[in-house]
Formats: C-alpha cells, sequence, structure tokens
C-alpha cells in the first residue's frame, strides 16, 4: 500500500455564493491532481459559524492532514492566508494556483 498525504478542502460560503459547487469541484480536482487523500471539506458560513480558523487547524490535527486547498485567499479573513495556518499546514489556492509552504528550502551557498 502506498502513503498518500491527506488534504482538506476549505472555503466561505458567502464567498463562493453560486459558485459553491464548482469551488468544491475544483478543490477535489487539485488535490486528485496532486495525489492527495482527499479528507473532505470544511465549509464556513460566516452568519451561522464560530470562526473557522480554529476548526480547520483541529479537523486537520486530527487526521494528520498535510495540506489545505481554497478556491482563492479571498476565503481567509483580509483575503490574507493566516501565518499561523502555514506554520502547520501547507496552503494551496485554486486560482491562482500556488502552493504556501510550511518548510521553504533555504537558498543554496553560492561560490563567490
Amino acid at each position: 500500500m502506498r502513503y498518500r498525504p491527506t488534504a482538506l478542502g476549505y472555503l466561505r460560503t458567502d464567498v463562493s455564493r453560486l459558485s459553491q459547487a464548482w469551488d468544491e469541484a475544483q478543490i477535489r480536482k487539485l488535490a486528485e491532481r496532486f495525489g492527495y487523500d482527499f479528507a473532505g471539506m470544511v465549509i464556513h458560513d460566516p452568519s451561522t459559524d464560530r470562526p473557522p480558523l480554529a476548526r480547520l487547524k483541529s479537523r486537520a490535527t486530527r487526521l494528520a492532514a498535510e495540506a489545505v486547498i481554497t478556491p482563492a485567499p479571498t476565503h481567509f479573513e483580509g483575503a490574507t492566508i493566516p501565518d499561523s495556518l502555514i506554520a502547520q499546514l501547507d496552503v494551496i489556492t485554486v486560482d491562482p494556483e500556488h502552493t504556501y509552504a510550511r518548510w521553504s528550502i533555504p537558498p543554496l551557498p553560492t561560490d563567490h
């Protein structure tokens, strides 16, 4: 059996609006393309839910998730991906397609 890292999806209903089904499909498609075991979607409705970041982090911890995939940075407060989330998980956006990695590789030393 081959190990596949786990990913969660995340979106806000007030941002996706009528495109929610499309956004969910795009998240699943990207997870599959990147080789993740997709463990489900965390959907935040600001009119009824508590702040979503704690719930998202908690679920990611329970599932030992490696990444969260979201339609765009606009699905986070202030259209900014929280540093505390990037410290825990890789955050991947669908549009623009970008990965905010937990660890970055330091540049190689140059010989002068």
